[in-house]
């Protein structure tokens, strides 16, 4: 019995060094948090409790992801924030591209891609162009007519500035050549979506996924969508190329979950094979579908990749801009 205890001893110690050094071990023991950088409600939010609902599960992380809203100055406060937490694998962010790439770029905040190190994408939302829905414009053309004919009198409202939706407003001056009066809104996209509803500004440049919740609800007709081709959520609405506008998807708003940089690499590499899978479960695309939330799942390195060339054509296209 001594000689069997004592085996036994030996191979779950054997057993958990293997563990440990493939980089599961016992991480995580505690939950875990996601911070997103925008308030409780906005596509983003709303996205990111849902792609982690299965987290607990023992097929997944085996506990739970709580999430931590850092909303303000269009996501800098939260990504500040991130990237001087702690490594520790308990502290994970949601990302958005463009948004935190063309805030680093353009300069005045505390994070680059350096700061951070990708682990899985979930979705590619476009920005589309709405209207309140009892607006007198029907389309992008009647949007460019009133511009045109009032220089920077077309208020119109963003999640915050050097994110998708801002980006899509300087490519739309410049395809139509016209002036805007673009306004940032601090609560990110639900709060420009609810000063659309509200008529405080003409119109807005937002998300997909909000935009198709707001047009269900009957409350905003969506004019354009800044992207190369129709969305099958909305694919009656044209896009901006369609309508005469040379605008390409630089815009289009990827969100995924990524870390500080100086996370352990045996924790990165866990996530990485895990992550994935929870945002492949079926649960999770359902409810997703149903909130009108276009899903565009990538792992690590093919993240690695997109954010290697929304740096490059960012770096132009603000230049440019």
């Amino acid at each position: 019995m001594k000689k069997w205890i004592a085996g036994a001893a030996l191979a779950l110690t054997a057993m958990t060094g293997t563990a440990m050094a493939d980089g599961h071990g016992d991480y995580p023991e505690r939950p875990v948090m996601l911070m997103v950088s925008y308030g409780a409600g906005g596509a983003t939010d709303f996205q990111a409790r849902i792609v982690t609902m299965t987290a607990g599960n023992e097929d997944a992380l085996n506990m739970p992801i709580a999430i931590l809203n850092k909303s303000g100055a269009g996501g800098r406060v939260g990504w500040n924030w991130l990237a001087g937490a702690e490594a520790d694998g308990y502290t994970l962010g949601a990302y958005n591209v463009p948004h935190f790439i063309a805030q680093s770029i353009e300069g005045g905040v505390d994070y680059s891609t350096d700061s951070f190190e990708p682990i899985a994408n979930w979705g590619a939302d476009p920005a589309v162009f709405v209207v309140g829905a009892d607006s007198e414009f029907n389309s992008m053309d009647d949007v460019i007519a009133y511009a045109t004919a009032n220089p920077g009198g077309l208020t119109f409202s963003g999640a915050g500035l050097f994110v998708g939706h801002h980006i899509a407003a300087l490519q739309l001056e410049k395809a139509a050549g016209v002036e805007l009066a673009y306004i940032p809104n601090n609560a990110g996209g639900a709060g420009a979506m609810r000063a659309v509803i509200a008529g405080e500004v003409l119109g807005g440049v937002n998300n997909l996924s909000d935009a198709f919740r707001a047009r269900e609800a009957g409350t905003v007709k969506i004019l354009g969508v800044f992207d190369l081709e129709r969305n099958s959520f909305i694919d009656d609405v044209p896009t901006l190329i369609e309508q005469g506008y040379d605008i390409d998807n630089a815009s289009v708003n990827y969100r995924g979950v990524m870390v500080p940089a100086g996370t352990d690499q045996a924790i990165i590499d866990h996530l990485a094979a895990v992550v994935p899978t929870m945002f492949e479960n079926g649960r999770v695309a359902s409810r997703m579908a149903a909130g009108g939330s276009p899903m565009h799942i990538m792992n690590r390195a093919e993240v690695q990749e997109m954010w290697a060339q929304r740096q490059v054509t960012l770096e132009a296209l603000l230049a440019d801009l």
